[in-house]
């Protein structure tokens, strides 16, 4: 009984290391795979990155054509291009089809925000906060605000006086938050100097600002905007009745740049650039790169 009873025993005991045995290599097996897929989700990162890079270098090539009829359109519709194993999505917006938010009037401005649907007060405050923000002088706007009135809200700078240098500056104006500017931000722009943005380049962001646009019809001007396939064709007609032309715009173009793998790693980068004129023979020059 006792040899039997010592068996049992042993059985037992060989059955429970078994048991540990296919627990410890299923971890390491487990650890293993999940290194794996982490070396080649790092991987896939870093080609969609070097993907995403080449297709603004893609894009700045495609400006530079010599004849334009062969460039690429710079009203933001999407151009997919093959780069290595990734598929890139490439978007070019001229810069002339934004707002400009040093050069805008009071009542383009007000339209912006009355776009984003921000209160009455609030569009009024905002806009006189530009306006003062960027003006010279120390006059307050009867909404606006000067040094006096940010040292009074408790903010440790006064109005700037001076243009905006980038569009991420009109977060630091009194009473823009952050969920504002991203509301704003695919709008506006420093690098115009146009009072109006040019129809025939605008984003749906801008082409509802305009008199008689909401988002469906600006929704819709994009689609048949996308349509023309020649430069110098009109483009569909503007509430005001007038009819834009897809032609030349300005020097400067947002470009937007999305790569991804077969595995579904994505990358995306946002870069304005400025054409030609660069010292040192550079094709162009980088403005602004998220």
């Amino acid at each position: 009984m006792t040899g039997t009873r010592q068996k049992g025993v042993a059985l037992v005991l060989v059955l429970w290391m078994s048991v540990l045995l296919a627990v410890v290599i299923g971890s390491f097996a487990i650890a293993a795979r999940t290194e794996t897929l982490q070396a080649r989700q790092l991987f896939d990162g870093l080609k969609a990155e070097y993907a995403a890079q080449a297709g603004l270098h893609r894009a700045v090539y495609e400006l530079r054509r010599p004849n334009m009829e062969d460039r690429w359109f710079t009203d933001g519709r999407a151009y997919e291009i093959q780069y290595d194993q990734a598929e890139v999505e490439i978007r070019i917006t001229d810069e002339s089809g934004k707002i400009d938010i040093n050069v805008a009037d009071e009542e383009l401005l007000g339209r912006l925000f009355d776009s984003i649907d921000v209160s009455e007060d609030a569009r009024d405050l905002l806009v006189d906060a530009i306006l003062d923000w960027r003006d010279p002088d120390d006059l307050i706007r009867i909404n606006g605000a000067e040094d006096d009135d940010y040292r009074s809200a408790g903010y440790p700078y006064g109005a700037k006086d001076a243009p905006f240098d980038t569009i991420g500056e009109v977060q630091q104006v009194m009473g823009m938050d952050y969920e504002l500017y991203l509301a704003i931000e695919p709008a506006i722009t420093v690098h115009s100097g146009r009072p109006v943005p040019e129809p025939a380049f605008a984003p749906v962001e801008v082409l509802r600002t305009l008199e008689g646009m909401d988002e469906a019809s600006a929704l819709d001007f994009v689609a048949q905007r996308e349509q023309n396939t020649e430069l110098g064709v009109p483009l569909p007609v503007l509430p005001d009745g007038t009819t834009p032309l897809a032609r030349g715009g300005g020097y400067t173009f947002t470009v937007v740049s999305t790569a991804t793998m077969p595995s579904g790693v994505t990358n995306a980068i946002e870069v304005t650039v400025r054409m030609g004129g660069v010292p040192g023979g550079q094709p162009f020059r980088i403005l602004r790169w998220n």
